[in-house]
């Protein structure tokens, strides 16, 4: 049987007293998107962060690929194939798409850049930065600085630094956090994109880039799992409805 590509089980992180997540377990198959949905507060970005290693749990275990990387810090995770946006764009600015990309594959690379050499002695990640760069169409502003970038094509470069690596995991907190709608449309298609082969795990605000992009959908409800099916039976839940989707969303499954 095939291991889970990602998977938690027994989950539990507090801050101080206050219980973040209660014992949340959750298995991703792989090639699978899973989008975690839920207002504001259930847990979801939480459980990314305790996912991939930025947050200790109070109990419970954290597998990869069928490995336990429940100690693991983040910089192991990621180079044992787990891959993370965020929610804030995370990138520099003041560099080039290039610059960014190129940094981006630097630790994959090699654990300690020997200082009398530049980075341009290692042709590979320049290839690489350039392959990632055509995947998230941008090919055409690898030498401008990512601070001129439109708010969606910053989404982009972000996106691509978590690809650089090329990781069979991806975690994704809220890709369409800030896009603006003349660039929905383009972003969502990126995600469409990156997540053919890989495994992804999504938290998203945008039901219906939810409802197109997902394989299954996972609600969570003050940081526990409410329920989890496929799109079209997590868009017909009453339960979910009344928590989460809304009225809009209620008459539409109404009559569907």
């Amino acid at each position: 049987m095939t291991a889970p590509a990602i998977a938690c089980s027994g989950v539990r992180v507090r801050f101080g007293d206050f219980t973040a997540l209660s014992d949340v377990s959750l298995a991703v198959a792989p090639g699978r998107t899973l989008a975690l949905i839920g207002p504001n507060g259930a847990g979801k970005t939480t459980l990314l962060n305790a996912l991939s290693g930025r947050l200790a749990l109070a109990s419970g275990r954290v597998q990869l690929q069928g490995r336990d990387i429940t100690s693991a810090p983040i910089h192991a995770r990621a180079r044992l194939g787990l891959g993370r946006s965020f929610q804030i764009i995370n990138i520099f600015p003041e560099m080039t798409v290039l610059e960014n990309l190129r940094l981006g594959a630097q630790p994959m690379a090699f654990g300690l850049q020997p200082f009398w050499r530049g980075v341009r002695a290692w042709p590979g990640l320049e290839a690489r930065a350039r392959e990632v760069a055509a995947l998230v169409g941008l090919e055409d502003a690898l030498e401008q600085p990512a601070a001129v970038l439109s708010h969606g094509r910053q989404r982009a470069v972000e996106l691509g630094l978590a690809l650089m690596a090329d990781p069979p995991v991806l975690l994704l907190d809220e890709p369409l956090a800030g896009v603006g709608q003349a660039e929905l449309q383009a972003t969502t298609a990126l995600i469409e994109r990156v997540r053919q082969g890989r495994t992804v795990l999504l938290v998203e605000h945008n039901m219906d880039v939810v409802m197109r992009v997902s394989d299954e959908v996972v609600v969570m409800m003050a940081g526990e799992i409410l329920t989890r099916g496929t799109p079209e039976a997590v868009r017909a839940d009453a339960r979910v409805r009344r928590a989460y989707l809304g009225d809009a969303h209620a008459q539409e499954a109404a009559h569907a």
